[in-house]
């Protein structure tokens, strides 16, 4: 049994053919997150692939955001299949239900938790060489915790805990475990690219949890010695192992995420944040291969696959909520009934989108729409019977050179002198063009006419109004070269809220990476001085 866990950014990534990167992707179970579509945009591509049944968990909340995914071979076809953790989301037969005490959570939160399309669970039977067992594999886009918006760190630690709830309790009622996915915190200082950066690295309130989630196990030989029962004791953390650090437990710059604003995969400046994590039996006993897979791109992160010695036995039947049984898909016509539902503005969570967000989906149209009725009255609706609209000939029109219309009035009084102001270039280095007219006609008033070159060769007019239009239109100031490489640098644009927002500067070209690694990006860094 192969099973595979990516985060691909966006169902973009499988733009290639979904069937071609699933079947290489080589797995029976393939789970992806941040699909970033919505039940509305699901198309059939996506949703029914050849040789694969597929499971999909949506944002109810926010379109183009989260989402999780699961595709199963038809020979691993889940018993059961479930959208959400909490059972909040499941009104049909064959959920995997086991639910566990989520008493510290209101009703609320628990619809706010999986508000946000953000777990699936399936259920499989597999086959070892003890017999037919349960594995539940719970696939997860853990949330982010935004600076930015303190209440969303409170969301995502709410988050973990009723994700850790939900899977001790499967493992209570005799189920195997894996939950994999996109967990968002790297766990130790050798899963981050430099730890130092972050003083009090061990007090990260994500890292602690892993602690507390994860058994601290030893490598596999010291585990083949013990007994089953000391292998999950509880004096050595929690009830999983991440199952990469089991079979790898010194492997460094082994990292699944990179920034690809600073181009940091290419130096392998990244951290490890995406995960198997099995339950301690099933991994000792039946897991005999964990790894990350850098080589395969499409996304700012790379897959991460594992191995068990079991074989599944697939389902006759694929769950109610496989995508293959949705009305659109499936043929059967939909009631109008089914689209008029009332949204509850308490699914949202307080503070935790925009209100244009919350606005999109309440109202999905958009408030923008008035004037597009407006737009919708044509001009024939407007006009008396009987009457005729005159209509513009275009013959009539001007033709020439484009610097007809720059031409100037001519006047008994000689043109003033003015000052000319340029605006400041934007990032590309090109000007409005109502600063373009306004310096045109500027540069004509003192040469009404443009250098006319000799002889009426048809070369000389166009390299004369190449330096007449270079005149007009200055691009970007010329980049600065750094000075520990001296390669010429990068503009970039300040985009976070704050006094510089806006501003632009120059940074060294090269990836960032490591202060140690003469291949990386160095500290050059320089404003860029506004134009007088």
């Amino acid at each position: 049994m192969k099973i595979v866990t990516w985060n691909i950014n966006g169902i973009r990534t499988f733009g290639g053919g979904i069937k071609k990167a699933l079947d290489s992707l080589d797995a029976d179970i393939i789970c992806v997150q941040e699909t970033k579509v919505t039940r509305d945009l699901l198309d059939e591509r996506s949703a029914i692939v050849e040789g694969y049944n597929s499971y999909f968990s949506y944002s109810r909340g926010r379109s183009g955001y989260s989402g999780v995914a699961t595709y199963c071979k038809d020979g691993a076809t889940p018993v059961t299949a479930e959208e959400g953790l909490t059972g909040l989301l499941t009104n049909h037969e064959g959920a995997v239900r086991c639910y566990g005490d989520s008493a510290d959570f209101s009703n609320e939160e628990l619809q706010l938790l999986d508000n946000e399309g953000r777990a699936l669970i399936t259920q499989h039977k597999v086959k070892c060489q003890d017999g037919e067992q349960t594995v539940t594999v719970i696939n997860v886009y853990c949330p982010r915790a935004d600076p930015e918006k303190p209440e969303r760190k409170q969301f995502k630690l709410r988050f973990y805990k009723l994700l850790q709830c939900r899977a001790e309790a499967l493992l209570t009622h005799g189920s195997h475990v894996i939950v994999l996915g996109d967990v968002n915190t790297s766990h130790r200082p050798i899963d981050h690219c430099d730890p130092s950066d972050d003083d009090d690295f061990g007090e990260h309130p994500g890292r602690k949890w892993l602690d507390e989630f994860l058994h601290n196990g030893r490598k596999k030989e010291d585990h083949d010695e013990e007994e089953a029962d000391e292998k999950t004791d509880s004096v050595h953390g929690g009830k999983f192992v991440d199952t990469f650090r089991y079979f790898h437990p010194t492997r460094a710059n082994a990292f699944t995420c990179w920034s690809t604003l600073t181009g940091a995969r290419q130096t392998n400046y990244g951290t490890r944040i995406d995960y198997i994590f099995a339950d301690c039996r099933l991994a000792v006993e039946h897991f005999v291969a964990a790894d990350i897979m850098p080589e395969v791109e499409g996304s700012d992160h790379c897959p991460v696959r594992g191995q068990l010695d079991c074989s599944v036995v697939p389902s006759s039947k694929p769950p109610p909520i496989c995508t293959r049984y949705l009305p659109e898909f499936a043929g059967k016509q939909q009631k109008l009934s089914r689209f008029l539902v009332k949204v509850d503005q308490k699914s949202v969570l307080p503070g935790s989108q925009e209100q244009e967000e919350r606005r999109e989906n309440l109202n999905p149209l958009g408030a923008g729409n008035n004037s597009g009725k407006k737009r919708a009255l044509t001009s024939e609706s407007l006009v008396p019977k009987g009457k005729k609209t005159k209509t513009v000939n275009s013959s009539s029109k001007p033709k020439g050179n484009l610097l007809f219309f720059f031409k100037p009035k001519l006047t008994n009084t000689e043109p003033h002198e003015a000052p000319v102001t340029r605006e400041e270039s934007s990032e590309d280095g090109e000007l409005s063009s109502s600063r373009v007219m306004e310096e045109a006609e500027t540069q004509l008033k003192t040469n009404p006419q443009p250098p006319q070159p000799t002889g009426g060769h048809s070369e000389a007019k166009k390299g004369a109004s190449s330096v007449f239009w270079k005149s007009l239109l200055h691009g970007p100031p010329p980049p600065p070269s750094c000075k520990a490489h001296g390669e010429p640098c990068v503009l970039r644009t300040v985009k976070k809220e704050g006094p510089n927002m806006g501003k632009q500067f120059f940074v060294c070209a090269r990836p960032q990476g490591h202060a140690s690694n003469p291949e990386a990006r160095c500290n050059f860094f320089s404003w860029v001085e506004k134009s007088k």
